[in-house]
């Protein structure tokens, strides 16, 4: 019986597996050119671990199960209730602030669909310590410089909004509670206005003020940009936005500038239909999303200033920013983005016969150690199918082995763009290369 994956779960053959190394290569180097040191974290932890930041309610939406010492444990759905206990270990001794990064396979039970599986990488971005918005400004600079590195330069933007301000709204248009309320503005895209509509009077919000609120948002159009906020801000605040609202917008002003500070006012807007999360994110929240196309969005983050408390550790200021892989995936192949693979070969060595290939294999050791990509064949095929293998592995050069024209000691070096040929010296030990 022939065997497959399971449902959500993908096999990433080459060229596809040197691709995602590649982009993995990229965003290791830029978060450490960004001054954030890599953490590794276990791919199971207890069950309660994230019961404690979610409730029991999201056993039904991660891969939990009982190990053979009967304990609940689960695979691990996210990678931030892991940081926050690690700090709350180490708090004392950690100097502050905490800049992190990780890339991990991450694992969710729920409902696969393109861009999202229910196994996939994510690269975590998290700054401790840091009370003000300089953290997300740091956070979202680096995210920029991630996405520009991998190929994804003008293909993104960011959508920014504050939790007071957020609240503030809701509480100006009559929301009697703060969770409905978000249910229904995170959904103001998906709907149609008479549903929007609806789903806000299912949250309090009286027929004629959700009426002035879903024109507000409309006002608001895909995000006011950086130019725009202050005039947006100025006219919220004349709205009568209680002392929560405006605590919000001074904190998105700061921001803001800081963005402004860092080269990100192109890519930065204002939104106030940005709400994901915010029964776990405590003021700043943001998600970066596409500009082409349907503009969806492809990852997102905030602050989160009580966790570190709900597993031991002291109060502590955070904020950090999650980047999966499949949207990001989505996103490069759409703009023909995609890497190509692994790199190409530097050299390939092309023998006469296949006696020669004992000789071949010292050669590319000897390229190897010197610091090339280096192969050869090992079928002992003919030499028009080792150029082939040469072609197919973008080799830049083939060094020919055995012609007898040519000296014992040396090699036929072909440059495979132009064609051209000459003789050199023929490879050998760690010395200096040919």
């Amino acid at each position: 019986m022939p065997f497959a994956t399971l449902r959500g779960f993908r096999d990433y053959p080459p060229p596809d597996a040197g691709a995602r190394s590649e982009l993995r290569r990229r965003m290791r180097a830029a978060a450490r050119r960004a001054g954030f040191a890599e953490l590794e974290l276990p791919c199971v932890e207890s069950l309660d671990l994230y019961q404690t930041k979610s409730g029991e309610g999201i056993s039904e939406e991660i891969w939990a199960f009982r190990d053979k010492g009967d304990r609940p444990v689960a695979l691990v759905p996210e990678s931030t209730p892991s940081l926050a206990r690690l700090f709350a270990e180490r708090a004392k001794s950690e100097p502050l602030p905490v800049k992190w990064f990780t890339i991990s396979k991450i694992w969710r039970y729920e409902e696969p669909q393109s861009g999202r599986t229910r196994e996939f990488l994510q690269v975590n971005f998290d700054l401790l310590g840091v009370p003000g918005p300089e953290a997300e400004a740091e956070l979202l600079a680096t995210a920029a410089l991630c996405l520009d590195e991998v190929g994804a330069a003008d293909l993104y933007a960011f959508r920014i909004n504050d939790r007071g301000t957020a609240e503030a709204i809701g509480r100006l248009y009559g929301a009697r509670e703060s969770a409905p309320f978000f249910r229904a503005v995170d959904r103001y895209r998906k709907l149609s206005p008479a549903a929007f509509l609806e789903a806000l009077a299912a949250a309090g919000v009286s027929a004629g003020s959700a009426g002035e609120l879903a024109e507000l948002f409309r006002s608001a159009g895909d995000g006011i940009p950086a130019a725009g906020t202050a005039a947006f801000f100025g006219a919220l605040e004349g709205r009568g936005l209680d002392a929560g609202g405006r605590a919000g917008l001074d904190r998105l002003r700061r921001l803001f500038l800081l963005l402004d500070r860092a080269g990100l006012s192109d890519r930065v807007v204002f939104d106030p239909t940005v709400v994901r999360g915010l029964a776990y994110y405590t003021s700043t929240v943001f998600e970066a999303y596409a500009r082409r196309g349907e503009a969806r969005a492809l990852f997102g983050g905030g602050r989160y200033d009580h966790l570190v408390e709900l597993y031991g550790g002291p109060p502590t200021p955070a904020a950090g920013l999650a980047i999966g892989d499949q949207t990001l995936e989505l996103l490069l192949r759409e703009a023909g983005r995609w890497p190509e693979g692994e790199p190409p070969l530097e050299s390939f060595v092309v023998v006469t016969e296949p006696a020669r290939i004992p000789e071949a294999i010292g050669i590319v050791q000897a390229l190897r150690r010197a610091g090339e990509r280096a192969d050869c064949d090992l079928l002992g095929r003919s030499m028009s199918r080792q150029f082939k293998e040469a072609a197919r592995r973008r080799a830049r050069r083939a060094l020919i082995l055995g012609l007898k024209e040519y000296a014992a000691d040396a090699v036929v070096e072909r440059d495979l763009t132009t064609g051209t040929q000459r003789e050199i010296p023929r490879p050998s030990g760690p010395g200096p290369r040919a």
